[in-house]
């Protein structure tokens, strides 16, 4: 496998030393193929919200198992699945159900595409919406970590139709859509971004791109396959409270299997294929495991206090992170949004890529290194949100806190004057 990983993110070329290998987990831990024990903040990169192997969602799979893996056909449970995610997202009517993130944003863009009638689709720089050439053009994530210009492979025309614009402000935006009347289908954002590590919108952020689309006859599209049933239930939209024409999802909707689905209302979702004229397909969309999985999570995350032990652990990770950068004298910027949390090293403030992308990649690999020898696994990247599951102890967050004090206390990570 090119680098000994099947997805670029996992390398850790960027901290030193090689990717763990995995045998097995459960909870919040991992154990290593040499035995090792583990605490996860990286959780599969967000789906595993109750942690590996939660009851209900194993208790779901065998069921599963014993009926069938892959039909060919609907199954009762993606009905189900589809149900529960239009009455949780605001404005929701129909669903379509995917495989992974990247398959759900390329389509949510082609459907925008057809209803508008144009061209032209506006990301911001920093934001991943997967590896679909369009969107790779000033992607964080991986690329980032890797210091890739974007891709080899994908040609100037590929991203031709593609607007890059500093997250978090509106003034571009509105600037944009000036410069290119009649012209731009769709603003595509994270609206709390977690591929340039956590950050979130600014204050008024959303709704200023909610006015400004609908009031140009363009799209407004949330990429919440990292936020969706993470930072809330339903998802961003719910917690800021703006409500965008359609919706991406993943991660924790497939409670860990491959997933992914757009959803919209239904004047818009009908014009996808057989009842409309825009294509879009996959033989295992709709997988049963999936689905099973995912009623189990959002059964799960909906009738218990699951929010508040997410919010509470988050608090205490943020509050422990910050006050040990504030007594180490290093500079240090903590953003938060529930249980996504990105600890910036060398700057005092994030709020958009350039502000990310001048933290101290050299002090992240340091701690990351000393989080490994404390038996903590962290994402091997400065540009990556961490996360939290209800399986997380206290005790587990003060043994990454404990970790980060102690790399803090290097001469290396020193501030000038201390």
């Amino acid at each position: 496998m090119p680098g000994g990983v099947s997805s670029p993110v996992r390398a850790h070329a960027a901290v030193g030393g090689h990717p763990p290998v995995i045998a097995a987990a459960q909870g919040c831990h991992l154990v290593d193929a040499g035995g090792q024990r583990h605490v996860d903040f990286v959780l599969a990169y967000g789906p595993h919200i109750l942690g590996h192997n939660p009851p209900p969602v194993v208790e779901a799979l065998r069921r599963q198992l014993e009926r069938g893996v892959a039909y060919g056909h609907t199954c009762e449970l993606e009905v189900e699945l589809a149900e529960r995610i239009c009455a949780a997202l605001p404005g929701a009517e129909m669903v379509r159900f995917v495989s992974s993130g990247t398959e759900a944003t390329m389509s949510a863009l082609r459907l925008a595409r057809a209803a508008t009638g144009r061209d032209l689709v506006i990301k911001f720089a920093g934001a991943y919406h997967g590896h679909a050439d369009a969107l790779l053009a000033a992607a964080g994530s991986g690329v980032a970590t890797l210091g890739l210009p974007g891709s080899a492979g994908v040609p100037a025309g590929a991203v031709a139709d593609t607007l890059v614009l500093p997250y978090n402000s509106a003034s571009a935006v509105v600037e944009a859509f000036a410069a290119h009347p009649d012209r731009i289908a769709a603003v595509i954002v994270e609206p709390v971004a977690g591929n340039m590590g956590c950050v979130p919108p600014a204050p008024g952020y959303l709704g200023e791109l909610r006015r400004v689309t609908r009031d140009a006859g363009a799209l407004l599209i949330f990429d919440e396959v990292m936020t969706g049933f993470r930072v809330a239930f339903g998802g961003a939209q719910t917690l800021y409270g703006v409500v965008p024409d359609l919706t991406c999802l993943g991660k924790v909707i497939g409670g860990g299997l491959p997933v992914g689905a757009y959803a919209g209302p239904r004047a818009l979702m009908e014009q996808m294929a057989p009842t409309g004229r825009v294509y879009q397909a996959g033989t295992l969309s709709g997988s049963p495991l999936a689905m099973a999985a995912g009623v189990a999570v959002l059964d799960t995350l909906r009738g218990g206090d699951a929010y508040v032990r997410l919010e509470a652990l988050g608090s205490r990770l943020e509050d422990g992170l910050r006050s040990a950068s504030v007594a180490a004298g290093v500079p240090c910027a903590v953003n938060r949004v529930g249980s996504m949390l990105t600890a910036f090293l060398g700057v005092e403030r994030v709020d958009d890529y350039e502000a990310a992308r001048r933290s101290d990649v050299e002090a992240f690999a340091r701690v990351h290194r000393a989080w490994r020898e404390a038996g903590v696994i962290w994402p091997p990247s400065q540009f990556e949100a961490a996360f939290l599951s209800t399986a997380h102890t206290p005790a587990d967050i003060d043994r990454a806190v404990s970790a980060f004090v102690g790399a803090l206390r290097e001469p290396a990570l020193e501030a000038p004057d201390g």
